[in-house]
């Protein structure tokens, strides 16, 4: 891609951001692996999970058969997106990063940290559930497999994660609304 591409492709994106800002719509945007603008709340009345990851952070890979195996029992009921934080991760490396770890689930660029600070995410991995009606009901940890980083229990005995989501189903309140969870730590977070 030549140098003048790459800026017409960049120019078009913040053009379509700005103007997207300034007619009052996506508020929660980040970027699709194409560069496209993308709402993961809009559009969608269904209960929608923000998963969290980074690509170095071992956690976060430990986590992806588990993330999978939580989007597949909930699948036509809940919409996942999982969301790449790191302002330097380019789109070819996550979607190296969705190939190595058997991921099919959508995936968006949040370099600006809009959905990080919607979700209220410090650690990866982490969580953000929203009921049908975008009211964001849990932030956090997927569960408790890891009590610290380094020491992780032989299986995990709460499921955070898999409770928010039968809590908002329902329409009824999280028992605990936030854990923080363990892994690695977001960075440039205000």
């Amino acid at each position: 891609m030549s140098a003048g591409t790459m800026l017409l492709r960049i120019t078009s994106a913040a053009t379509v951001l700005l103007a997207c800002t300034a007619l009052g719509f996506g508020q929660h945007t980040a970027f699709d692996l194409e560069g496209h603008v993308v709402d993961p709340l809009a559009h969608s009345s269904k209960v929608v999970v923000l998963v969290f990851l980074r690509r170095d952070c071992p956690v976060s890979g430990r986590y992806a058969p588990v993330i999978q195996q939580i989007s597949k029992a909930y699948a036509g009921r809940a919409r996942f997106w999982l969301v790449y934080p790191d302002k330097s991760d380019s789109a070819q490396e996550i979607r190296k990063y969705l190939t190595e770890y058997g991921y099919h689930l959508a995936a968006l660029r949040d370099p600006e940290h809009t959905l990080v600070k919607l979700g209220r995410a410090q650690i990866t991995p982490e969580v953000a559930v929203f009921d049908r009606s975008h009211r964001l009901v849990y932030d956090g940890r997927i569960d408790n497999w890891y009590a610290d980083l380094g020491r992780a229990r032989p299986a995990p005995t709460t499921h955070e994660l898999e409770e928010a989501i039968q809590a908002a189903f329902a329409g009824k309140p999280v028992h605990r609304s936030e854990v923080r969870g363990v892994g690695c730590y977001i960075s440039d977070l205000e």
